[in-house]
C-alpha cells in the first residue's frame, strides 16, 4: 500500500510539476523614461570643459578627462602610436614615477586608469568622495607634466609586439583587419595592426611630439559624477587643469566607408571553424532613423533572441555566439555580423544569415516579437545609466556625435515608438546584403568547394 501510495503522490506531483512549468510567466515591467540628473557645465579660459553631475548616495565619484585625439590622429607610418603615448603617460609625473603614481591612487580609493582608443584618450578612475579634488590635481599634474621617461620605452614597446604578436594569431583579428581595410582603404579606419618596424622606430621624443600635437584643453572634457563636494572639485578645477595649455582645436579628420560587395577568403589551413564577418557602411548616430536602426539590429542579429542568433546557433547548431553590431566610429558607422561556425558549414551560414536579412526587409514582424525586442533594448539602456561611468559614456556620446539631451530624455519613448513597419523598412533600406563585404578565415579549400557545391545546387533548381 505505501509503494502504491507512493507512486500515485510522485505521479500527480509530476502533472503538478509539467503544470506548473507551463504557466505563462508574468509578463515584466516596461522600463521608464530616463531623465539625467542637473549637470553643470563650464567651458574655462583655456577651453577646457568641465560636466559635474551630482548621482547616486554611494561616497565616490568618478573622475574622467577625455581628450579628442587617439588612433585616428597617428599618420599611416605611426600606427599604435597612440596608444604607447597612453602607456607612456602611465609612467608617471615629474613629480610621481609610476609606483608614487600608484600608491596614491590606491589611498584614495581607487585606482588610474589610462586608455588609448581610434578618437579618444581617457585619463580616469573611481575614488572615495572626499578624494575627488585631489585625483583632479593629480590628473592635472600628468597630463601637464607627463614624465615620458625614455628608459621605460624599451619595455613598452616589447609588450605591443607581444599584443600584435598575440592577436594576429587569432582567427577573429585577422577578419577584423581584412573587414576594415575593404571597408577604409587606406584610410586611418582601415589600418588595424602596425608592422614590428613601425614599433621598434617609436622613441620618447617620438611619443613627446605626438603628445605635443595632439592633447590639450581644447581638446578635453573633464567629467566628474557621483557623491562630492562641489565647491571643492570646482576649486580643485581652477586650480590645476585650467593651468593647462590650450593646445590645438578639436579636428577629426574626414573619413568615409565605402560599400564592397567582395567576399575574401584567408587561408587557415584544416581549422576546424572558420570566422565569418560580413557588413556594410550604414547611418551614424546623428540620423534621425539611427534608434529604428538600433532596434532592427537587435531583432536582427543583436540580442541572444535575434532571428539570426536563433536560426544558425538555436535551430542548425552551426555556431555558439553569433552576434552583429553597429560598430560607430566618428564620422562612420558598420554594421556587422561575426560568427565563428563549424567548417563544414560555413557557406550554410552565410546562406542562412542572407535569408534573414531579406526576410526581414520584406516582411514585417509581428508586434508581438517587436515588444520583446524593445523591452530589451530599453531595458539595456536603463542599465546603463545605473551607474557613475555609465552616465559618463552617455554623455560622452552625446558629445561625441554632437547630439542634443533630448536623445536621452526620449529614447526609451522613442525606442517603443519604433513600428514593425519602420523596422522592415530601415532594414530593407540599410542592410543590403547584396552590397556586403564578406570575409571568411579558415579552411580555403573546404570553403571553395562548398560555394562550388552551392551554385551547382541552385543551377540544379
Amino acid at each position: 500500500m505505501k509503494k502504491i501510495f507512493y507512486i500515485t503522490f510522485i505521479a500527480s506531483l509530476s502533472v503538478f510539476t509539467a503544470t506548473a512549468q507551463k504557466e505563462t510567466p508574468p509578463e515584466g515591467g516596461v522600463a521608464k523614461d530616463f531623465k539625467l540628473s542637473a549637470k553643470q557645465i563650464q567651458k574655462h579660459a583655456n577651453g577646457l570643459r568641465s560636466t559635474l553631475v551630482h548621482y547616486g548616495t554611494v561616497p565616490k565619484a568618478t573622475i574622467s578627462l577625455i581628450i579628442k585625439t587617439g588612433n585616428v590622429h597617428e599618420t599611416t607610418n605611426q600606427i599604435w602610436l597612440a596608444d604607447l603615448t597612453a602607456r607612456l603617460l602611465r609612467e608617471g609625473t615629474l613629480k610621481m614615477n609610476f609606483a608614487e603614481l600608484s600608491k596614491k591612487t590606491a589611498m584614495m580609493g581607487g585606482s588610474l586608469n589610462i586608455n588609448a582608443g581610434l578618437a579618444q584618450t581617457t585619463i580616469s578612475g573611481s575614488v572615495l568622495s572626499e578624494y575627488a579634488p585631489a585625483f583632479i590635481q593629480l590628473i592635472s599634474d600628468l597630463v601637464i607634466n607627463p614624465a615620458f621617461p625614455a628608459s621605460e620605452v624599451e619595455r613598452l614597446k616589447s609588450d605591443l609586439k607581444r599584443r600584435l604578436a598575440t592577436q594576429k594569431a587569432v582567427p577573429q583579428a585577422i577578419a577584423q583587419e581584412k573587414f576594415f581595410e575593404a571597408m577604409y582603404g587606406d584610410q586611418r579606419y582601415g589600418k588595424t595592426f602596425p608592422t614590428d618596424q613601425m614599433i621598434s622606430g617609436y622613441t620618447a621624443e617620438t611619443v613627446k611630439e605626438f603628445y605635443d600635437q595632439n592633447f590639450g584643453a581644447k581638446r578635453s572634457v573633464l567629467y566628474v559624477v557621483g557623491s562630492f563636494d562641489e565647491s571643492a572639485v570646482k576649486k580643485a578645477i581652477g586650480a590645476s587643469l585650467t593651468k593647462w595649455k590650450g593646445g590645438p582645436e578639436v579636428n577629426y579628420p574626414k573619413i568615409t566607408a565605402m560599400p564592397v560587395s567582395d567576399t575574401m577568403i584567408i587561408d587557415r589551413k584544416a581549422a576546424p571553424q572558420t570566422t565569418v564577418m560580413i557588413g556594410l557602411p550604414v547611418l551614424t548616430p546623428d540620423n534621425k532613423d539611427y534608434v529604428p536602426m538600433v532596434v532592427t539590429n537587435s531583432m536582427l542579429g543583436g540580442s541572444f533572441g535575434s532571428r539570426i542568433t536563433s536560426n544558425i546557433r538555436e535551430d542548425k547548431g552551426y555556431t555558439y555566439s553569433p552576434f552583429s553590431s553597429l560598430n560607430n566610429r566618428k564620422g562612420s558607422s558598420i554594421w556587422i555580423e561575426q560568427a565563428d561556425v563549424t567548417s563544414e558549414h560555413t557557406v550554410e551560414s552565410l546562406l542562412e544569415i542572407e535569408k534573414e536579412v531579406k526576410k526581414l526587409g520584406a516582411i514585417e514582424p509581428s508586434k508581438d516579437e517587436l515588444k520583446g525586442i524593445q523591452n530589451y533594448e530599453a531595458g539595456i539602456f536603463v542599465l546603463q545609466n545605473s551607474s557613475p561611468g555609465g552616465i559618463i559614456g552617455q554623455l560622452n556620446f552625446l558629445d561625441l556625435y554632437g547630439l542634443p539631451d533630448s536623445y536621452l530624455d526620449n529614447y526609451v519613448k522613442n525606442i517603443h515608438a519604433v513600428t514593425p513597419a519602420k523596422v522592415t523598412q530601415t532594414a530593407n533600406t540599410y542592410i543590403q546584403y547584396d552590397k556586403m563585404a564578406k570575409v571568411m578565415v579558415g579552411d580555403k579549400e573546404g570553403i571553395e568547394k562548398q560555394i562550388k557545391t552551392q551554385k551547382e545546387k541552385l543551377k540544379a533548381f
